[in-house]
C-alpha cells in the first residue's frame, strides 16, 4: 500500500502522479465512504481552495468523488487553509478539505483535511483512506448518490470570527500597515478583517491570476514588503502564504520578524497576564537557540516537536499547552483556533503592540537570535542520510568545530524533493562555512 499522506496531506506537481484529476477523483471517494461508515449515514463535506489555477480541476474531481460515495458537498471557493479549519465546525460538516499546496509555486497542488474537531486528520484515519484507495471504485447507486451546493455566506463568518480573537477595546487606529497576500487565499479577507479591527492598510499581491501566488511574494519572500513598509513610512508589514497558514511581519525598519520571534512575543505577553496555559511553548527542531534560551529566561518550557504543524499540534495536545510555532511562519494559539492561522496569529502580535505600547522592533529585540544558515539541495532520488560515512565524519567534524557555540541539523523536507541543512552558530562566518560544506558533502552522495 502507498503512503500517499506526508506532513501536510497530499502534495505534488500537477499533472504527475498522484496530482492527477483521476486519481483525487479516487481520493474524493475513498474519503467520502470512509466518512460514510464512521458517520453512519448521509455525511456532508465542504471544499475550500487557494487561487492556482489548477484548484478548478481538482475541486471539481474531488467534487465528484465525494457526490458518487453518497457525501454531500458545500463548496466555498477560494478560501484559506485555517478558515476551512473553523468553517467544517461552523457548518456541522464532517470533514473540510482543502486544496492548496500552500507555500509552493503553483505547479504544484495538493490536499488536506481536516476532521469535523476542525483538526486535522488522525493518522488512523489516513490509514483507513489510504486502505480504500487501494481498492476499486465503486459508486453507491442513482438514489444515494450526494448533493453539491455554494455557500455564499461562508467568507463574512470567517471574516466576524477572526475578529472575535482580538481584543476590541485596543486601538489600532494608529497604525498603517502593508498587507501582502502572496496572490493566494487571504486576498480578498484580509484587507476587511484589519479595516473593520481600524487599522489603515496598504494591500500588495491581492490580485490572483492563477499562476502568481508565492511568486517573489508573500511570506516565503517578504523583499517586496520591506521595501514597501519603507517606501510608505508604515508602522509594520504583514505577509501571508498562498493558503493563509503561514505569518511573517517586518518591523518599521524593513527588517524581517520570523515565525520564532513573533511566538515569542506572543508567549512574553501571555504569560505576563497569566493567559499561557501549563507555562509550555511548542517549536521544532529547527527553531532558534535564540528562542529557546530567550523563553527559559521567562521560565517557560520548551517543548520540541518534529517539523511541521501537524507534529507541533500533537504536542500542544500532548502537553496541554496552547501556544506553539515554527520559524517558517506557522503560529497555532489553540486557545483562539483549532489551527494555525496567520489572520488571527497576526491580531495577537497586534494586540501586544496596543496593550505596551511599544513598536514591533521593540518587542523583537527583547530576544536575540541565533545566526541561522539554511541550504536547500534539490536531490533526484532518495538518499540515506544515516548511514553515509563520508556525511557522518562531516558532520561529525563540523560539530567539534562548532563546540558549544552552535548546533547541525540535517533533514529531508516533507513537502518538496529537498535536503535541508540548518546550521545555527554565534558566529554566523563559521555558520555559514559549515552549512555550505556539509551541503557539499550532501550534493556528492
Amino acid at each position: 500500500m502507498n503512503n500517499f499522506f506526508g506532513t501536510d496531506g497530499i502534495r505534488g506537481e500537477v499533472g504527475v502522479a498522484p496530482i492527477t484529476a483521476d486519481f483525487l477523483l479516487k481520493v474524493g471517494w475513498a474519503v467520502g465512504s470512509v466518512l460514510r461508515e464512521t458517520e453512519g449515514g448521509t455525511a456532508s463535506v465542504i471544499i475550500g481552495k487557494d487561487t492556482r489555477v489548477s484548484g478548478y480541476l481538482f475541486e471539481s474531481a474531488l467534487e465528484a468523488g465525494f457526490l458518487s460515495a453518497g457525501v454531500n458537498v458545500g463548496m466555498l471557493g477560494p478560501m484559506p487553509s485555517p478558515a476551512i479549519a473553523y468553517l467544517t465546525q461552523a457548518f456541522g460538516a464532517a470533514a473540510g478539505v482543502v486544496i492548496s499546496a500552500s507555500h509552493n509555486p503553483y505547479q504544484d497542488n495538493g490536499v488536506k483535511f481536516f476532521s469535523s474537531k476542525g483538526v486535522k486528520f488522525s493518522n488512523k484515519v489516513q490509514k483507513a483512506i489510504e486502505e480504500k484507495i487501494a481498492k476499486p471504485m465503486v459508486s453507491v447507486d442513482s438514489a444515494s448518490i450526494g448533493k453539491a451546493k455554494r455557500y455564499g455566506q461562508a467568507l463574512g463568518r470567517y471574516i466576524e470570527f477572526c475578529k472575535s480573537t482580538f481584543d476590541k477595546k485596543c486601538d489600532l487606529s494608529n497604525l498603517k500597515i502593508i498587507i501582502d497576500c502572496a496572490n493566494g487565499a487571504t486576498y480578498h479577507i484580509a484587507e476587511d478583517v484589519f479595516k473593520e479591527l481600524g487599522v489603515t492598510t496598504i494591500m500588495i499581491n491581492n490580485n490572483p491570476d492563477g499562476y502568481n501566488i508565492n511568486r517573489n511574494c508573500g511570506a516565503t519572500d517578504t523583499k517586496q514588503l520591506q521595501q514597501e513598509v519603507l517606501k510608505q513610512d508604515a508602522n509594520l508589514g504583514i505577509a501571508f502564504d498562498g493558503d493563509g497558514d503561514r505569518l511573517i511581519m517586518v518591523d518599521h525598519l524593513g527588517e524581517k520578524v520570523d515565525g520564532d520571534e513573533l511566538v515569542y512575543i506572543i508567549a512574553n505577553a501571555w504569560k505576563n497576564n497569566g493567559e499561557l496555559k501549563s507555562d509550555t511553548v511548542v517549536g521544532t527542531k529547527m527553531t532558534n537557540l535564540g528562542m529557546r534560551k530567550a523563553l527559559g529566561e521567562l521560565g517557560l518550557t520548551f517543548i520540541e516537536a518534529d517539523v511541521g504543524d501537524r507534529h507541533v499540534m500533537d504536542e500542544l495536545i500532548n502537553n496541554n499547552a496552547i501556544l506553539g510555532g515554527e520559524g517558517s511562519g506557522h503560529i497555532i494559539c489553540l486557545n483562539k483556533s483549532t489551527s494555525g492561522d496567520a489572520i488571527i496569529a497576526a491580531l495577537q502580535v497586534l494586540e501586544v503592540i496596543s496593550k505596551s505600547q511599544k513598536t514591533l522592533y521593540d518587542l523583537k529585540t527583547m530576544m536575540t537570535k541565533y545566526p541561522q544558515v539554511l541550504v536547500n539541495i534539490k536531490i533526484e532520488n532518495d538518499i540515506n542520510l544515516k548511514n553515509n560515512s563520508n556525511l557522518v565524519h562531516a558532520i561529525s567534524l563540523t560539530e567539534s568545530k562548532l563546540s558549544d557555540k552552535g548546533r547541525i541539523l540535517i533533514r529531508k523536507s516533507g513537502t518538496e524533493a529537498l535536503v535541508r541543512v540548518m546550521v545555527e552558530c554565534n558566529d554566523i562566518e563559521l555558520a555559514t562555512e559549515s552549512a555550505n560544506y556539509l551541503a557539499d558533502v550532501i550534493k556528492s552522495m
